[in-house]
C-alpha cells in the first residue's frame, strides 16, 4: 500500500487545520459510551499519530499501527517531542489492517480517517475484518469510519483546492476525483506543488487514492462473516441518522 507514499512528509501540514481534538473528544465520548471501562485502543491506519496523541490527552494508552513506514517514522518523531506523561502512553507499528497479526486482544479499536475506504477490493476489506476481530476482545467494540455510499453518490465528489503558507514552505493541492458508479469508488486525482521559501525550489507531487464508499448491508455482511455484530452507525462528529448527506459515517462493531 503506497498511498501516502510521496507526500506523507507534508501530512501534517496539509491536515494542520484538521480539529483531531474535537474528535478525539467525540470518540472518547462514543468509546466510553459502549465501553465505560476502556483505557487501551488499539488504532488502525494511525498515520503520523495524531489522533493517538489527542487521546492520550484524554488519558488513553494507544497502540498505533500504519502500513505507511514514513507515517510511522513521523509518528515516532512527533511521540519524542511530547512530555514524557504522554509519550509513555503512545506506541507505534508498522503494520497492514489486511495481515497484521500483533498477538494480544484489545477492549477498543479504532480506524479513523477512511482507513477503510481506502481497500477498494472484497478480498481486502474482508482481510481487514478478519484482523480486527482477531484483535478485538470479547466483547470488545470497533469504531471505524468511511466514505458513505448513499451521500457519495447523491452529492457527488467535486474538485476541491487546498492551500497552506508558512515561513518555510507553501503548498498548493488540487484534488480532482473520478466517480465510477459500476464498481463503488472514486479516484481521487492529487496534484500537489510544494515551494521551500530558502531556495524558491517547487516540487510537484501527483499521487492518485482509490476511495470505496461502503453501504450498510455491506458492513454488516463483513461483519457477520467474521463474528461481529454491526451496533450502531451514524454521522461522524454529529451522531446524527446516517443518510443521503452524512458523506461520512462511523459505525461501531462489537465481537
Amino acid at each position: 500500500m503506497s498511498t501516502f507514499a510521496s507526500y506523507a512528509p507534508y501530512y501534517d501540514l496539509l491536515y494542520h487545520d484538521k480539529d483531531y481534538s474535537g474528535e478525539a473528544l467525540f470518540l472518547s465520548s462514543l468509546l466510553r459510551s459502549f465501553c465505560p471501562s476502556v483505557s487501551r485502543v488499539l488504532d488502525f491506519g494511525c498515520g503520523t499519530g495524531t489522533h493517538a496523541r489527542h487521546l492520550s490527552d484524554l488519558d488513553f494508552s494507544v497502540l498505533g499501527v500504519d502500513a505507511s513506514e514514513t507515517m510511522i517514522e513521523r509518528a515516532q518523531i512527533n511521540r519524542a517531542a511530547l512530555a514524557t506523561v504522554h509519550s509513555r502512553r503512545l506506541t507505534f507499528r508498522h503494520g497492514d489492517i489486511r495481515t497484521v497479526r500483533l498477538g494480544e486482544q484489545f477492549g477498543s479499536i479504532v480506524s479513523l480517517f477512511h482507513v477503510l475506504s481506502y481497500l477498494t477490493e472484497n478480498d481486502d476489506l474482508l482481510c481487514a475484518f478478519q484482523t480486527i476481530r482477531a484483535h478485538l476482545s470479547p466483547g470488545g467494540i470497533c469504531i471505524a469510519d468511511c466514505w458513505y455510499g448513499p451521500a457519495v453518490l447523491n452529492l457527488r465528489p467535486s474538485v476541491r483546492v487546498k492551500q497552506f503558507d508558512n515561513e518555510g514552505t507553501s503548498i498548493l493541492r488540487i484534488a480532482e476525483p473520478v466517480l465510477h458508479p459500476n464498481e463503488n469508488v472514486v479516484d481521487v486525482n492529487y496534484t500537489l506543488w510544494i515551494r521551500n521559501a530558502a531556495d524558491e525550489r517547487i516540487e510537484t507531487i501527483r499521487e492518485t487514492h482509490r476511495m470505496r464508499y461502503l453501504f450498510m448491508p455491506e458492513i454488516r455482511f463483513l461483519a457477520k462473516q467474521v463474528g461481529m455484530e454491526l451496533v450502531d452507525a451514524r454521522e461522524w462528529m454529529t451522531g446524527r441518522e446516517a443518510g443521503l448527506d452524512t458523506w461520512s459515517v462511523y459505525f461501531v462493531l462489537r465481537g
